[in-house]
């Protein structure tokens, strides 16, 4: 005697369940976003000067800008000469002094560089040290 198997429909239809799927991705979505670090650039593109003695700072910094033609930007926005002490005495309350970087361009006047070196410690600064890339 022969069986017959016969093709019927199961009864209920294959589901594919993609919640799992997705709470795996909201999980590596949310690591990569809460591991990447953010580091705050002056928003102004200036050519530094190149040293053998370059090093990399802390990321906990106060970073200005200075560019050829003269001016002075904090975060992207001008502030000008005026603007450096009290944007330094703002960002670093006494006891917490944080470092102050200064982004010059290499054919930025040295007079300009050297009044905004002393307008950031004027306003407080402990440690003014000049960004510049790595021969």
């Amino acid at each position: 005697m022969k069986h017959r198997r016969k093709l019927e429909e199961p009864e209920e239809a294959i589901e594919l369940n993609l919640i799992p799927l997705i709470d795996i991705i909201m999980f590596l979505l949310i690591f990569f976003i809460s591991t990447t670090s953010f580091i705050e650039e002056p928003g102004v593109t200036v050519n530094k000067p190149r040293a053998a003695t370059a090093r990399q700072m802390d990321k906990n910094s106060i970073i200005f800008a200075v560019t050829a033609d003269g001016k002075i930007a904090y975060g992207g926005k001008e502030i000008g000469l005026g603007g450096v002490r009290p944007t330094v005495t703002r960002l670093s309350p006494k006891g917490n002094e944080l470092p102050v970087v200064i982004q010059s361009d290499e054919n930025a006047n040295s007079g300009l560089l050297i009044s905004v070196i002393d307008e950031a410690k004027l306003g407080g600064a402990k440690e003014v040290n000049l960004a510049t890339d790595k021969i």
